[in-house]
């Protein structure tokens, strides 16, 4: 933390145990939030500013507009006023101010590039690559194989799958219990060559690789411990390599193509929108972009007078 005010130093610091022990956030969330608070007060200060109570929207917006002059991507700065929004109006309701001054910023407008997905035949090239090379048995390939099958059947996030536990997934139903942003619980179905592929790293892989101190988890790396995400990451970027034609995607690109592939085989957007846990339909949205998008391409190769 860089030095600040009295005030500031402490409100931050009671601030970011809300989001630790009250709001239940992951560390790299509670550090994105941290950082773009404290690089507002700091701004604040360098103003002559020193109370909580002395926050305007005027000095807000200076801070947004220094943003802009140093380079900031827009998404970046609509994420750090949101970041913002969020401090002052938690200052308000815990009696450390007496207005809210959050409530009256807005911010740039993010362009949303559409999401990249691969294509039916990208993705069932990668699956079907992924079991031949565990054909040989390879615990890696089989965990390989499983950990690409669920990220592609069910639109989890990379952290999400990552912490899962042998005894959240339920095989005789075929859903997997899955702890989202917030800790908020959803159940997720998965269809049978999931299943197939779990089965096989259950009973064959996970045994020849797990150690004592792997506990519960249902994905181990090479060590035997639970798998982290660049683990995952940098092994999906690897399959995907070997897929001719297909996008350099991680696995949130596969959350992606999950999504995109469930509308356009008649998902309803309220049910996508349950099954990837966001918060509010808006986010979910932008997939029938990417459909709409599709269909498009579509109309226009096969239409005679497209």
């Amino acid at each position: 933390m860089r030095d600040l005010p009295e005030e500031f130093a402490r409100a931050l610091g009671e601030y970011e145990r809300h989001l630790v022990s009250e709001r239940d956030l992951t560390s790299h969330t509670v550090r994105a939030y941290l950082g773009d608070v404290s690089e507002m007060l700091a701004h604040a200060a360098a103003l002559g500013l020193s109370s909580l109570d002395e926050l305007d929207v005027r000095t807000l917006r200076s801070w947004l507009a220094n943003q802009q002059v140093r380079g900031k991507a827009r998404t970046t700065m609509a994420r750090r006023a949101t970041a913002v929004r969020v401090f002052t109006a938690w200052v308000l309701r815990t009696g450390r101010a007496h207005s809210d001054p959050g409530a009256q910023l807005g911010s740039p407008k993010a362009h949303r590039p559409l999401p990249l997905a691969l294509d039916v035949a990208e993705a069932r090239a990668l699956l079907d690559a992924a079991a031949a090379s565990a054909d040989d048995g390879s615990p890696v390939g089989l965990r390989d194989a499983a950990i690409l099958e669920l990220l592609y059947a069910t639109g989890i996030r990379v952290g999400e799958l990552c912490g899962l536990d042998v005894d959240e997934v339920d095989r005789a139903r075929r859903v997997v219990r899955v702890f989202g942003k917030g800790r908020k619980e959803r159940t997720v179905p998965y269809g049978v060559p999931a299943d197939a592929a779990l089965g096989r790293w259950l009973d064959r892989g996970r045994p020849a690789l797990v150690v004592p101190g792997a506990g519960a988890a249902l994905f181990v790396g090479a060590r035997g411990r639970r798998i982290d995400q660049r683990a995952v990451r940098a092994m999906v970027h690897r399959r995907l390599g070997d897929v001719p034609g297909a996008p350099d995607l991680g696995p949130h690109g596969l959350r992606h193509t999950a999504a995109t592939h469930l509308l356009e085989g008649g998902a309803d957007l309220r049910t996508v929108q349950e099954l990837l846990g966001h918060a509010s339909l808006a986010t979910t949205q932008i997939y029938t972009h990417v459909t709409a998008e599709r269909l498009r391409k579509a109309y226009q190769l096969a239409h005679p007078r497209a």
